[in-house]
């Protein structure tokens, strides 16, 4: 039976946009899952920089308040409402909500949910999702990553990063990996990068050039942006693709686009939320993702996890780049 609309719940609310400290613990109305709708209990809410975005007002699309963040999560369907028929109470799924996951309980369309393995923990479901099918889309289907090809990945030690390297890898792929401190390049060793080198190492641009057999890297995974973005163009063979994924630097970018005429060098930018309209695609990156995953060639990997009333603090943590792999908040810890 659903909780009657006077049950109370623990929720993170936002009333004004700005730094993570403008998040709040409240109590709020329980949701109520309307047709074609699951109501979940949330175990897990993957953490992505641009939930931090959105936070500030600072993501691709509006962010309207009051409203409760997350948007990446996992937890067991609790109830249907009326004409969900494909997914069973007390089935644990991840879920792409676009927001409403930092709190005990949130309702979601059916069409939203994402199986998951069995194997998996709650934390790790929440991670899978959007880094996984991202950093797909990423170096296969805008990227047209090939066996034996040299790929650069930014940030690698993050959710998206560690996902990239892991997933460039079982395609046959060279990884260069690009990560702050030496930590985080053991941790992309670890995963089977080839190459690392520290962000911001000085002769870094040459060092990536020469990695790749001198003439530069086919493709990079771009998520920094600002004045790196540059960089990345300079870093890049000639004929070669940057995939736009992130703009971690939340500075503005110059390009010339003679440049990438001069070079015959191609830019593309992706975004999941509307990657994730092409079903044919989303079909085609799930269909090369779940033997991977059952074949353990690809794992989500975990970085600290912390209770709902730390939320603000796992967000500062991922501005201040304190994490590794993905952060995850446990609403009901």
């Amino acid at each position: 039976m659903l909780p009657p609309m006077t049950d109370q719940m623990k929720a993170i609310v936002v009333e004004r946009l700005g730094p993570p400290d403008v998040m709040e613990i409240r109590d709020i109305p329980v949701p109520q899952p309307g047709e074609g709708e699951i109501r979940i209990e949330v175990e897990a809410v993957g953490i992505n920089f641009a939930d931090v975005l959105a936070v500030a007002g600072e993501y691709l699309t509006r962010t309207r308040v009051p409203y409760t963040p997350g948007m990446e999560f996992a937890g067991i369907v609790q109830s249907l409402g009326e004409g969900v028929t494909h997914v069973k109470v007390g089935q644990r799924v991840a879920c792409l909500g676009g927001s409403g996951a930092l709190a005990k309980y949130a309702v979601v369309k059916a069409t939203g949910i994402i199986p998951v393995p069995e194997n998996f923990t709650g934390a790790q479901a929440a991670a899978f999702p959007v880094s996984y099918f991202t950093a797909y889309h990423g170096l296969k289907t805008l990227g047209r990553g090939q066996e034996g090809e040299w790929v650069l990945v930014q940030a690698a030690a993050g959710a998206l990063g560690t996902a990239s390297v892991q997933l460039a890898k079982a395609m046959g792929m060279k990884v260069i990996a690009m990560a702050s401190t030496e930590e985080k390049l053991q941790l992309a060793r670890d995963l089977g990068a080839d190459v690392t080198l520290l962000q911001d190492d000085p002769d870094r641009v040459q060092k990536v050039r020469e990695a790749a057999g001198g003439k530069g890297v086919p493709l990079i995974l771009e998520v920094v942006g600002g004045k790196r973005f540059q960089e990345s163009l300079d870093m890049t063979a000639d004929q070669g693709r940057v995939i736009v994924i992130g703009n971690a630097s939340r500075e503005p970018a110059d390009m010339r686009p003679v440049e990438l005429m001069k070079r015959n060098l191609t830019v593309t930018g992706l975004w999941l939320t509307s990657m994730m309209a092409d079903r044919e695609a989303t079909v085609a990156a799930a269909k090369a993702l779940t033997p991977l995953v059952a074949s353990g060639q690809v794992t989500p990997q975990v970085g600290p996890t912390y209770a709902l009333d730390e939320s603000a603090r796992a967000f500062q943590d991922i501005l201040d780049r304190k994490t590794i792999g993905k952060v995850v908040i446990e609403p009901g810890r």
